[in-house]
């Protein structure tokens, strides 16, 4: 067990927490009160800020005791992904060779060279626009795929994954028919919308052709989309400090801006920004630089 950089508890993401959980419980409860279109708006957006601060706890937040943190990022509400595959991923992502390179990075949006049938989930992916409208479905069927792979290879790994994710799943089935919400009003109004959300995150938020080690971007003024992100908007900076509290970003990444500039690390001005460049046109093309012939 560690404790946290300060080596104290850190409140805010303790109270962010309590936010998140106890927002999720009152919108689900009174789900019949509220209209469709803020469901969805609530919805996703409480999905969306669970996979952040599911990706602080990863990173050791806020306690620095694995079990305490694993236990508050645990809870399945986005259903498919069991939290235990998600901090193994992530993990080797930030200690991938080469981030990007889908040979060594787990997350990377890059793709080998592919067939005409396999290529056609990554063009539909290619714009923003793509990737929030078919990216959620898209990654589902991926990871299932690719599970449904592994229980073959390693049957017994794959149960000790999934025992624990399937048993918290059953328990929040068994909340949402208490109140009477429908699982596939759940994906639709929660699901979804918050992959789609956590998806505009992570869209540029890294280049292949970048020569900095983590090929980061950052996203200076993220608004409410910072509060959403935990700051994972200034990217180049958290990957540069990993362990840093989301708070603590912003000031880290003013401190550094001149450098992460001078490296050639993207900044954008905000999320529209994003939006204005690549709502309709890619970010980069999906095949990895290394499969292109181009230098790395």
């Amino acid at each position: 067990m560690r404790r946290t950089a300060t080596g104290t508890m850190e409140w805010p993401t303790i109270a962010l927490a309590a936010l998140i959980y106890g927002g999720w419980l009152a919108v689900t409860a009174w789900h019949t009160a509220i209209p469709t279109p803020l469901l969805v708006l609530a919805g996703g957006w409480l999905l969306a800020w669970q996979g952040s601060l599911q990706h602080e706890t990863i990173h050791g937040h806020p306690t620095g005791i694995r079990p305490i943190d694993d236990a508050i990022g645990f809870v399945p509400l986005a259903l498919w992904l069991p939290y235990r595959l998600y901090r193994r991923s992530h993990l080797a992502h930030h200690g991938a060779a080469v981030i990007t390179d889908p040979r060594h990075d787990p997350e990377s949006r890059y793709r080998v060279p592919l067939g005409r049938l396999a290529a056609i989930p990554a063009r539909l992916q290619a714009t923003l626009l793509g990737q929030m409208l078919f990216g959620p479905p898209i990654a589902v069927a991926r990871f299932a795929i690719g599970e449904g792979a592994r229980l073959v290879r390693e049957p017994r790994r794959v149960l000790r994954d999934w025992t624990p994710h399937l048993a918290g799943v059953a328990i929040l089935f068994g909340w949402l028919h208490h109140v009477g919400l429908g699982i596939g009003t759940y994906c639709a109004c929660f699901v979804y919308p918050g992959m789609a959300l956590t998806m505009l995150r992570s869209y540029a938020e890294h280049r292949a052709d970048l020569v900095s080690p983590a090929r980061a971007a950052s996203v200076e003024r993220g608004g409410m989309f910072a509060l959403l992100f935990l700051n994972n908007n200034l990217h180049a900076a958290h990957h540069e400090r990993p362990r840093l509290a989301w708070y603590a970003l912003p000031a880290y990444h003013r401190r550094h801006r001149a450098r992460f500039a001078g490296s050639g690390s993207p900044i954008y001005r905000g999320y529209g920004d994003i939006v204005r460049r690549f709502a309709f046109r890619p970010h980069d093309a999906i095949v990895h630089p290394g499969f292109r012939g181009v230098p790395m």
